[in-house]
């Protein structure tokens, strides 16, 4: 019982130092990284049925890519502090924190949901047919609205 208090408590500190220092983006941000561990746990079950090698270059190359996954949501939140700094120095007021990098992780968790049902099914696994078609139907939209405001922006 006590060890199970200690795991609780490491938990719940944890988790509410990451919530104080990102505040709203914490969840996609954490979404994002289990997403990323599923997908290359995935990713690394369907190999064999694929008839592809595991070796360290390529577990190297995908870790690689995991980590630049994270990097551009730290991009979207060095573009959203710039944001803010601009507009307050202007003496506008922004309704936001983290825009940019809530949208980046949400684009990155929707190809990394895709990539883990393709895994799945590579495995053999029959997935429910509706839950690709909305997966991609969730990054288009994302895709579609920033598309859409970027136009906007510029009068077209």
């Amino acid at each position: 019982m006590k060890q199970a208090n200690s795991i609780k408590t490491v938990f719940t500190a944890l988790f509410s130092v990451l919530t104080s220092l990102l505040g709203v983006l914490a969840i996609p941000v954490i979404l994002m990284v289990l997403c990323n561990i599923i997908d290359y746990a995935t990713g690394l079950m369907a190999s064999p049925f694929r008839k592809e090698d595991i070796n360290s270059y390529k577990s190297m190359k995908g870790i690689c890519k995991k980590v630049c996954m994270w990097l551009l949501v730290v991009v979207g939140a060095i573009i959203d502090q710039l944001l803010l700094y601009a507009s307050d120095t202007l003496g506008i007021a922004l309704p936001f924190t983290f825009l940019v990098a809530c949208i980046v992780a949400i684009w990155i968790i929707c190809n990394e949901l895709i990539s883990i049902l393709e895994n799945v099914q590579d495995m053999g696994v029959t997935i429910p047919a509706f839950l690709q078609p909305i997966v991609k139907n969730i990054k288009t939209q994302v895709e579609h609205e920033i598309a859409v405001n970027d136009n906007e922006e510029n009068g077209k």
